[in-house]
C-alpha cells in the first residue's frame, strides 16, 4: 500500500519548501546565481543539504523555481503600480519607472533575473519574462493608441522592443554596481519619445504615487 502523506506532513514539507525560496531568493540578491547552490541554501534556510531534494531535483530545478518566484513578484509589483495611474500614457510611463526603480534597488539580484550566466533552463525562463512585460506594455500601448495619446502602431512589437532596449540600458549599471539618478527619467523619456510622444513623460497627478519599495522574495518591498 503506497504510503500517503498526512496532512500535518504536507503541512511541514509546505512550509519547508516556502523557508528554501525565501532563503534562496535573499541569496540570489546577495550573491546571484552562482551562489545559490544546493548547500548553501540549505545552510541559509537551516536544514541538511539532502533536504533539499525533498523539494527540488537539483540545482537547475531550484533555479526555475527561484526565478519565477522572483519574476512573479515583479509583474505583480509593475502591475500595481500601472493600476494606480489614470491615463494609459502614464501607465506606459509606470511600467518603465516601476521596473527600473525596482532593479537599480537590488541591482544584484536584477542583473541574475536580466543577464547573469545560468543554466539553460534560466535562459528559457527569462523568454517568459520579458514577455510578461511586453504583454503588460503592449496592453497599455493598445489603450493610449485607442485613446488617441498615441499614433498608431503595433502594440506588441513596439512592446517587445522596449523591453529589450530598457534591459540593456539597465545591464551597465547593474553590473557595476552604480545608480546615476537620471537613469529612469531617461529610460522613461526615451520610451515615450519610441512611442510617439517626443515632448517625454506626462506629469503625474495628484493622485498619482510613486513606485513601491521592493522587497526581498517578490514581497512588494525587492528586479
Amino acid at each position: 500500500m503506497a504510503y500517503r502523506r498526512t496532512p500535518a506532513v504536507q503541512a511541514r514539507l509546505d512550509a519547508q519548501r516556502a523557508a528554501v525560496l525565501q532563503a534562496a531568493v535573499a541569496l540570489l540578491a546577495e550573491r546571484g546565481y552562482a551562489g545559490c547552490s544546493m548547500a548553501a541554501v540549505a545552510e541559509r534556510a537551516g536544514i541538511a543539504t539532502g533536504s533539499m531534494y525533498r523539494h527540488f531535483a537539483g540545482k537547475a530545478d531550484l533555479a526555475v523555481e527561484l526565478f519565477r518566484t522572483v519574476v512573479t513578484g515583479e509583474v505583480g509589483a509593475v502591475t500595481e503600480a500601472v493600476a494606480r495611474e489614470h491615463t494609459p500614457q502614464r501607465r506606459v510611463a509606470a511600467v518603465v519607472e516601476t521596473f527600473a526603480t525596482r532593479a537599480l534597488k537590488s541591482p544584484r539580484r536584477a542583473y541574475a533575473l536580466l543577464a547573469e550566466p545560468a543554466d539553460p533552463v534560466v535562459d528559457a525562463e527569462r523568454l517568459v519574462f520579458r514577455r510578461a512585460f511586453r504583454d503588460l506594455i503592449a496592453a497599455q500601448i493598445a489603450d493610449a493608441v485607442a485613446e488617441g495619446e498615441l499614433p498608431p502602431q503595433q502594440p506588441e512589437l513596439t512592446a517587445a522592443a522596449l523591453v529589450g532596449a530598457i534591459g540593456e540600458a539597465l545591464v551597465g549599471p547593474l553590473a557595476g554596481g552604480s545608480t546615476p539618478d537620471d537613469v529612469i527619467p531617461a529610460l522613461t523619456a526615451f520610451a515615450l519619445r519610441a512611442l510617439g510622444t517626443p515632448e517625454g513623460a506626462p506629469k503625474r497627478s495628484a493622485q498619482d504615487t510613486t513606485p513601491a519599495d521592493p522587497a526581498p522574495g517578490g514581497r512588494h518591498a525587492d528586479a
